[in-house]
């Protein structure tokens, strides 16, 4: 099986001087890699490209066989890296704690340790008969994480 750590670091070389960073790599028994970059602005098709042309040329086929595939970090995708996180502060995201909460929230801010997000939420109001929509900001620790992506509303 090929070894994605030598081919995570053959990407994190090309792309060093660039705003695009790797955000995973996987391969199957088949030895079939799948390549995930991301950008803090935008993924372009010919990035891609480029970026698989220039591992392909560092390894050797008559070596090992492989099949590449370099491929953007989709809108509905999990969220794996810091800097995917950062890049989303002040955007709304879908989080699912681990014990199975949903939660649409913006996303304020972002550490190693975890995430801070702000929501609406019901509370009892004291004075008041009747729960209120109260606007709350709690901080989630990334182990109590399950995933994360951004959201998009098309209403």
């Amino acid at each position: 099986m090929i070894d994605t750590k030598k081919i995570t670091a053959i990407a994190e070389r090309m792309l060093a001087d660039t705003d695009l960073f790797v955000v995973d790599c996987s391969c199957s028994p088949g030895n079939e890699v799948e390549l995930t970059i991301d950008s803090d602005t935008s993924v372009g098709i010919d990035a891609c490209a480029s970026l698989s042309r220039a591992i392909e040329a560092e390894l050797d086929r008559e070596e090992e066989d492989f099949s590449l595939t370099v491929m953007s970090a989709g809108i509905g995708s999990e969220l794996r890296s810091l800097r995917q996180y950062r890049k989303l502060v002040g955007s709304p995201v879908e989080v699912l704690l681990a014990n199975g909460v949903k939660i649409l929230a913006k996303l304020d801010a972002v550490d190693e340790q975890g995430i801070t997000l702000s929501y609406e939420e019901k509370q009892t109001v004291e004075g008041r008969k009747r729960k209120q929509l109260v606007t709350v900001s709690r901080t989630y620790p990334f182990a109590e994480i399950k995933y994360t992506k951004e959201w998009l509303d098309f209403k």
